[in-house]
C-alpha cells in the first residue's frame, strides 16, 4: 500500500513559498492511467485537482532584461521507471530503481518564447530548488529533469500551434538544443504543409534530434479517479507556520549579505550566491579567514576558472574549506605571494594536500627579508646596466622588466611589495 512521505509535502511547500504561490493546505491525489514499460502497474499516483501548489512565478535573467515567467502549479507525484535508449544496441531497457519515490512536478504557464529562455527558467529553478534543499539538482543522475512542451504560430496569429512534448531532458545543453532541433522541424513540417502530431518524443544527443516516443494523451485519455488508498492531506496552521519560521536564506538575501556584511564587491557576491555549494563553501571558509575580501575573490576567480574548466561542483573537488582558509591566511600573512599560492592552490586541487606541507616540501615560501632582496635587486640592476641607463634616461617603462628580472630569480618567491620598494630606492640613486 503508498503512504505519503511527509518531508515530500514540506520541500514543495517550501518551493511554493519561494515563489509566491498559493499552497492548498488540503490536497488530494489522484490515478493517472497509462500503458509504458517503465511504468509497469499501470497508473500513477499523482494530483489532478487539488495539487499542493498553485500559481507563482520565477524570474529569469535574459539578454533583454528581467522577464517574470509564471508558475502554473507544482504537484507531487510518484515517479516512473526510467526508459534506457542508448546503451544498448537495437533495443531498450527499463530501470524501475527509482520508481515510486516522490517527484515535484513544476508546470510553467506558455510565457517562454526561446530556446535560451528556457535554459534560464531552468537554471533559475535549479538555483532554487538546491537552495531549498529540495534536490541535489544533479541533472544528469535524474535528480532534475526537464519535459520540453514545443509549439510554434505563423506571423500573424494568436492561437500556438499542435505541440509536442520532449521527455526527460537532463542538461541545460541539451534542453537549448532539443527545443532548437524541434522547433525547426516544426517550421519545416509547417512549410511542406504537413501538421503537427501531438506526440511525446525523446532527445537524442549523439544525433542530435528529436523522434517520436509515443502518441500523446489528452487529459480525458488519462482517466483521472481519486487514488482509493490515500486519504486527504492536511496541512494545519501550525505545521505551515513551522515551515516558514525555518525557511531557508534564498540566493538574492544571500548577495545583498555578502554586501553588506562582508563588503563583497556586487559581481563577486552575485557569483558566490549563484550556487548553493560555493555559497556553503565559502561561508565555511569565512569561520577561519580575516580578509573575506580575498577568499571571496579567489573563490570567483581562480576556484571557480577550475571548476569550470571540470563541470563540477566545488564539493564534489578535492578542496576544503579548511585548505582554502588555511591558503588565503599564508597570502594575507606574507607567507607566500598571490602568484605562488596558484601554484599550491593547483597542487591542492590535484591531491587535496594541506598547504603548509606544500609550501614546506617545496619551499616556497615567500623572501621578505630586506637585506636578502636588497642584494638580489643590486644583482639584477649591475647584470643589466643598459637598461639602467635607459630607465635613467626616461624609458620608465622597463621598471616591469627590473621587477620581472627578481621575481624570475626568486622563482616568484620575492615579496612583490618589497622588491618594487627596493628597487624606486635604488634607481633614484
Amino acid at each position: 500500500m503508498p503512504s505519503v512521505n511527509k518531508e515530500a509535502f514540506y520541500k514543495a511547500i517550501r518551493f511554493g513559498l519561494a515563489i509566491g504561490a498559493e499552497i492548498n493546505q488540503t490536497s488530494i491525489f489522484d490515478r493517472k492511467n497509462y500503458f509504458y514499460p517503465d511504468l509497469p502497474k499501470g497508473y500513477q499516483i499523482t494530483q489532478m485537482d487539488l495539487p499542493i501548489v498553485l500559481g507563482g512565478s520565477v524570474e529569469i535573467k535574459t539578454k533583454e532584461g528581467t522577464k517574470i515567467i509564471n508558475v502554473t502549479r507544482a504537484h507531487l507525484e510518484e515517479d516512473a521507471g526510467k526508459s534506457i535508449h542508448d546503451e544498448f544496441d537495437g533495443c531498450s531497457a527499463i530501470d524501475l530503481n527509482r520508481a515510486g519515490t516522490p517527484l515535484l512536478e513544476i508546470v510553467s504557464e506558455p510565457e517562454i518564447s526561446s530556446a535560451k529562455e528556457a535554459v534560464a527558467y531552468m537554471k533559475a529553478l535549479h538555483q532554487l530548488v538546491t537552495f531549498l534543499d529540495i534536490s541535489d539538482g544533479k541533472m544528469s543522475q535524474g535528480s532534475l529533469r526537464c519535459d520540453a512542451n514545443v509549439s510554434i504560430k505563423k506571423k500573424g496569429e494568436a492561437k500556438l500551434g499542435t505541440r509536442t512534448e520532449i521527455k526527460n531532458i537532463n542538461s541545460f545543453k541539451f534542453i537549448e538544443k532539443a527545443i532548437n532541433f524541434e522547433i525547426n522541424r516544426q517550421i519545416k513540417e509547417l512549410e511542406n504543409a504537413n501538421s503537427i502530431t501531438q506526440e511525446t518524443r525523446l532527445y537524442d544527443s549523439i544525433k542530435d534530434e528529436t523522434r517520436p516516443m509515443r502518441s500523446k494523451e489528452f487529459a480525458n485519455d488519462y482517466r483521472y479517479f481519486p487514488e482509493p488508498d490515500l486519504l486527504p492531506v492536511v496541512i494545519s496552521d501550525k505545521e505551515l507556520n513551522k515551515i516558514k519560521e525555518t525557511f531557508p536564506e534564498l540566493p538574492k538575501e544571500k548577495l545583498n549579505r555578502y554586501v553588506d556584511e562582508y563588503k563583497i564587491p556586487d559581481n563577486d557576491a552575485k557569483i558566490l550566491s549563484s550556487s548553493k555549494s560555493l555559497a556553503d563553501f565559502f561561508e565555511v571558509s569565512l569561520e577561519n579567514v580575516e580578509d573575506k575580501g580575498l577568499l571571496a575573490k579567489f573563490l570567483v576567480g581562480d576556484i571557480s576558472s577550475l571548476l569550470n574548466k571540470e563541470l563540477i561542483e566545488i564539493n564534489e573537488s578535492n578542496l576544503t574549506p579548511e585548505n582554502i582558509s588555511k591558503l588565503i591566511n599564508l597570502i594575507s600573512d606574507g607567507t607566500i605571494s598571490g602568484k605562488i599560492a596558484k601554484v599550491v592552490l593547483d597542487k591542492t586541487w590535484k591531491k587535496g594536500s594541506k598547504p603548509e606541507e606544500i609550501i614546506e616540501k617545496e619551499g616556497l615560501t615567500q623572501i621578505s627579508d630586506d637585506k636578502e632582496i636588497k642584494k638580489i635587486n643590486e644583482q639584477i640592476l649591475k647584470e643589466n646596466s643598459n637598461q639602467v641607463e635607459a630607465y635613467l634616461a626616461g624609458k620608465e617603462k622597463l621598471f616591469g622588466f627590473f621587477v620581472g628580472q627578481v621575481m624570475k630569480l626568486t622563482q616568484g618567491k620575492a615579496n612583490p611589495k618589497t622588491v618594487n620598494s627596493i628597487l624606486k630606492e635604488k634607481l633614484k640613486k
